[in-house]
């Protein structure tokens, strides 16, 4: 087995020689890590290539124009991320696409990736110097998705790579003939129509609608999945706990400075060793986070005995984190958030973001703001968004069985203002 330097030295040169960086120097060099929705820790050997002629800009932090910034799996041994700073590139022989570019294109990825278009990833979006891809099975949308993006410039030069995701659907995929319907689901759309508070930019307002919350139905009749943006970045427990207490806390909560910087070492790096992240959160670390996270909210929310729910946790970088939302119906939805951050090793909450606090602070809401009136009900609400409901099969990651099942996304685009009951659509929003 060589040396561990002699393991980096190799990986720079072979980056240098792919990438055509003879007029480059390799500015910065360090290792990362993650974990997977698999609990599986990928390593990640980030390079920084400044061209050697530029004036080296006097904040350490900026890269001057046409930076080499790229990213190899250690897992894979796949570069995953290939970015050239404000798409300008000094490359010499390095990756240029021939006409015609999608098929050139794809064939390279096919290359670099060992996957198979139409099989693997298929196209999403094809625009002028850039093409964007999405797994999918048999036409079949699949969540958490792979995605590969690629962008080039007027030459077919290279400016823009990036492979996100193991694509493992169609290895972890249990096949089944697509039943659902929506006539059979409506008593499920309409537990779905609820009541949300949203912040209106534009009226610097806050708008109470009405809105379908996105849910994953599965096609074999065994339940949902709930929909959640990010779903793809981590292994989370479900805890579903209302946090409750009888006296608020006079002790006031304070942030403490959070430190999520880890100093990876080559050794570490190239035998991929498990991350702490990795470790399964006891039942016994269960309870005591929900000890922390009620400490905190009695300190800093000590009039909503029972309005938060502890939804998830996860490990991250050392901190475990809490998200948690308002009870039932009571909440605004999107403003309505809470993430804890707990100590690993004291378990004491030590961070918080909370949303609305965000947009207070930013000026775009006052705490003093009041909600639009209420006039419809939730039920007419559902009426008016009864013909425009939507279920479209999708392949989702089940944490429980460990594959990807068959599911139908109950979506709708629209929404209902409930003080005027018009019909909107959400991309409007503001």
């Amino acid at each position: 087995m060589k040396p561990l330097n002699a393991k980096i030295k190799q990986l720079i040169d072979q980056t240098k020689a792919k990438f055509g960086l003879d007029l480059y120097h390799l500015k910065r060099h360090s290792f990362h890590r993650y974990v997977n929705m698999f609990n599986e820790t990928i390593y990640r050997f980030n390079m920084e290539w400044f061209p050697s002629h530029e004036t080296e800009p006097e904040d350490d932090d900026l890269n001057p124009d046409g930076t080499a910034i790229i990213e190899v799996n250690l897992n894979t041994g796949q570069v995953e991320t290939v970015i050239f700073v404000m798409d300008k590139t000094y490359a010499q022989h390095g990756v240029t696409f021939k006409r015609p570019y999608p098929a050139h294109v794809i064939q390279w990825i096919e290359q670099e990736t060992g996957l198979i278009y139409g099989e693997h990833f298929h196209m999403h979006q094809k625009e002028k110097g850039g093409l964007f891809f999405e797994e999918a099975i048999d036409g079949v949308k699949v969540t958490p998705s792979g995605r590969i993006e690629v962008k080039w410039d007027e030459h077919g030069q290279l400016m823009y790579f990036t492979h996100h995701g193991p694509f493992l659907a169609k290895t972890l995929l249990r096949a089944e003939e697509y039943v659902l319907s929506i006539d059979k689901l409506e008593n499920l759309a309409e537990q779905q129509v609820q009541q949300f508070q949203w912040p209106s930019f534009e009226h610097n307002r806050i708008r109470t609608i009405y809105a379908l919350e996105e849910i994953y139905v599965k096609n074999d009749g065994t339940g949902t999945i709930p929909f959640e943006i990010g779903r793809e970045e981590t292994l989370c427990i479900h805890m579903n706990e209302i946090i409750e207490w009888n006296e608020p806390l006079n002790k006031a909560f304070e942030k403490k400075e959070m430190n999520i910087h880890e100093d990876i070492s080559a050794e570490q790096a190239f035998s991929l060793e498990p991350s702490p992240d990795t470790i399964p959160i006891s039942k016994e670390e269960q309870t005591e986070c929900i000890k922390a996270v009620r400490t905190f909210l009695a300190q800093k929310y000590s009039k909503d005995t029972g309005k938060w729910v502890l939804k998830t946790l996860h490990r991250d970088h050392g901190y475990i984190h809490a998200i948690l939302k308002t009870n039932g119906q009571e909440g605004s939805g999107f403003m309505d958030k809470i993430k804890v951050f707990i100590d690993a090793s004291s378990f004491e909450a030590v961070n918080y973001i909370d949303k609305k606090e965000m947009f207070q602070v930013c000026g775009i809401l006052s705490p003093s703001q009041s909600a639009s009136e209420i006039t419809v009900s939730q039920k007419e609400a559902f009426e008016k968004l009864r013909e425009r409901l939507e279920l479209t099969p999708i392949y989702v990651y089940d944490e429980v069985q460990k594959q990807y099942v068959l599911c139908g996304k109950l979506d709708c685009h629209d929404g209902i203002d409930s003080e005027s009951g018009e019909v909107f659509s959400l991309k409007d929003l503001s």
